[in-house]
């Protein structure tokens, strides 16, 4: 038998299936995987020490399959060249991407490929069951090794075990949760990230665990209760080498509770001297508990470090649902001083609440999220449904009682009820659901959080709401699975649907691609009229519109304006402007010829500053839908529609360039500061 002398390890993170039994992939995708990237720091620290033989040729392969395609095909071919043994691990597998990891776990061994599998399901499921689960025992005896808890200071051993062709069955760590002080530092793969949105950003846990009890969590069943802490220096070297290697400008840092991360302030100040003594101005967000403002200096120090928002488990407006789920550290009566602490520091606010507790009803839903958009105000939101999460100590008590849960784990997704409610039928229960999400992005109230949020922070709350409609609306899903552009491949479905002819996949397609031309338009005019009437106006502007408001409307009427009017009112502003700023003589003529600027200040509306809303074209779209669908298109305003198709075009077309031009200033911002 020949030695191996080539290691092939593909670190898989499964998608899952949606509801047609095809896997869900992307074309670009928003969130990285944080255990990618672990995994890709502890595997290359394995190659680089050379413990497994200085001579052995390594191959380590990322494969984020929410946004790349698992070719089987390629690795099994991989896996049977001559003196190569290739180890396909399957990480960081939830509940709801479970199905998927178990079909391809099994189609890997029955080529006889080594396999491994852990994350939260595993280590979940080992953790509070007192016997191995039906789903688990099904792939030991199939060949695969699952793998329970972290594998700081274990990796090692693992590789040596499936390098010598004698994995065990099992690898559980749970008991003994590793040391991170000096565990090797999560590493970026730029390949990776060029699959995502925003190629500048990653993720990075600084510690891990939490210290409090939610019945709902399967962190503190996994990785305990007890907060293990990464090494300050170390967190910040990487962070520093990230910036100047993969110009890295944006973390999410994944700790449960970062607040309770001991070193908190000692990381804000590195991070607030990175900033002031090398110019590495990085931005992140941190997960924090709803007390998290009481922390002396914490909100000031993490706004001077780069915070840019906070999510926080907020859960709940219902008391009584609190203390049933075991959250008795919310209390509902400081909500409004946590959400104006941040408001007040610049910091955006994102909520995570969950629909479905015992005390839930579709009324007291709706009220409560009433209240979340009225009188709290977050700057955003994410929607749960109630998920007894195997690991979770709700899953441990409904099985103890009985309760019918839901077979498939596919549904395991906080976006399907997997139970039965005590006080909504599961049509009411997802109604409430999809309603939540209705009424927090309306276009009322994103108007109304953007004319409270700063400057600073419009464009970034913006962008969240692009992303958060699309997953909602158009890709019809959550948006921390869902990505844009979906990505179908006719062979890759679940076991147990039919693989459909290419004429029938065709079809469905098609329909995809209709459903975008259709929904993206809505959502980008959606979006402008939201802009529309929250953007910032200029000095000139604001006292243009001071000057229009003293012309008396019984004297021309606001129907009856013409361009005059409008070029008297900026004439009358922009001599107080000088006059209020003697410095300045004269305000900047135009590079253009003046005709030229009055043909554009003519039919483009916007040219004037002063459009605030869509609501006159949309209603003449109204009426000229109404025309065709009666058939009199002699009635048509042919004016009209060449006037009004002239705004459209001119309207959007500066709205665009606003959102990318923003978008551009702040690579070029980070490009210069790097250089």
């Amino acid at each position: 038998m020949f030695p191996i002398r080539r290691l092939a390890v593909y670190l898989i993170k499964p998608s899952k299936y949606d509801e047609d039994g095809y896997v869900i992939r992307y074309w670009r995708g928003v969130l990285p995987s944080n255990t990618l990237t672990c995994l890709y720091g502890l595997t290359e620290d394995v190659r680089e020490r050379g413990v497994l033989g200085r001579k052995l040729d390594w191959q380590i392969e990322l494969i984020d399959e929410s946004v790349q395609r698992v070719d089987v095909c390629r690795i099994l071919r991989e896996g049977a060249r001559p003196q190569t043994k290739a180890v396909v691990c399957l990480v960081g597998v939830q509940s709801n991407q479970f199905a998927r990891a178990t079909d391809l776990a099994l189609a890997f061994r029955a080529e006889g490929l080594t396999v491994l599998l852990g994350g939260f399901h595993v280590s979940g499921s080992l953790a509070m069951q007192p016997e191995m689960p039906e789903d688990l025992r099904r792939l030991v005896e199939a060949g695969v090794s699952v793998v329970a808890g972290e594998i700081e200071g274990r990796w090692e051993g693992i590789l040596r075990d499936a390098l010598a062709g004698r994995l065990q069955p099992v690898y559980n760590f749970l008991l003994e949760p590793p040391v991170l002080r000096e565990a090797p530092m999560p590493r970026v793969h730029p390949g990776y990230l060029q699959r995502f949105v925003a190629t500048n950003f990653t993720t990075m846990d600084c510690g891990r665990g939490c210290p409090f009890n939610c019945s709902f969590c399967t962190v503190i069943n996994v990785q305990g209760r007890t907060m293990r802490l990464r090494d300050v220096e170390r967190l910040l070297a990487t962070i520093r080498d990230n910036y100047y290697r993969h110009r890295i400008g944006a973390y999410f840092f994944t700790d449960d509770n970062f607040c309770r991360n001991r070193y908190w302030e000692a990381m804000f100040d590195g991070l607030i001297r990175l900033r002031q003594q090398e110019g590495i101005r990085i931005a992140f967000m941190v997960q924090v508990d709803t007390q998290s403002y009481r922390l002396p200096r914490f909100i000031d120090k993490a706004k001077a470090a780069g915070c840019s928002q906070v999510f926080i488990g907020l859960e709940s407006l219902n008391p009584h649902n609190l203390a049933a789920a075991g959250k008795r550290q919310n209390r509902i009566d400081t909500f409004q001083a946590l959400f104006e602490a941040y408001r007040a520091a610049g910091i955006n606010a994102h909520v995570a609440y969950i629909i479905g507790f015992p005390f839930d009803t579709p009324a007291s839903v709706a009220e409560d999220i009433r209240r979340l958009r009225e009188e709290l105000g977050p700057e955003q939101a994410s929607f749960f449904m109630l998920t007894p999460l195997p690991g979770s100590q709700d899953h441990v008590t409904l099985t103890q009682q009985g309760a019918v849960l839901d077979r498939d784990f596919n549904q395991y997704d906080s976006f399907h009820a997997t139970m039965e409610h005590p006080r909504m039928s599961r049509e009411e229960w997802t109604r409430a659901y999809d309603d939540a999400w209705k009424q927090f992005y309306s276009v009322k109230n994103m108007r109304a959080i953007l004319r409270r949020a700063t400057p600073e922070n419009y464009w970034a709350v913006f962008a969240n709401f692009i992303w958060y409609k699309n997953a909602v609306e158009v890709e019809g899903g959550h948006p921390m699975i869902h990505g844009f552009v979906r990505l179908k491949s006719r062979g890759e479905r679940r076991p147990g649907a039919p693989v459909e002819t290419r004429w029938r996949f065709a079809a469905r397609r098609a329909r995809d691609l209709w459903r975008y031309v259709r929904l993206w338009p809505r959502l980008a005019l959606e979006m402008e009229e939201v802009w529309l009437q929250t953007r910032s106006r200029s000095a000139l502007e604001q006292r243009v519109i001071e000057e229009l408001r003293r012309i008396p409307a019984s004297a021309i009427g606001w129907r009856r304006m013409r361009v005059i009017h409008l070029r008297r009112a900026y004439q009358r502003a922009a001599c107080a402007l000088r006059r209020a700023s003697p410095g300045v003589s004269r305000l900047p003529r135009p590079p253009v010829p003046p005709h030229l600027v009055l043909w554009v200040r003519r039919w483009n509306p916007f040219s004037q500053s002063l459009t605030s809303s869509r609501r006159s074209m949309r209603r003449f779209w109204r009426r000229c839908l109404i025309q065709v669908k009666r058939g009199n298109l002699h009635a048509l305003d042919v004016s009209g529609l060449l006037f009004n198709s002239l705004q459209e075009t001119a309207l959007f077309a500066t709205f665009a360039c606003h959102f990318f031009s923003r978008l551009l200033v702040r690579l070029f911002a980070r490009s210069m500061a790097r250089a």
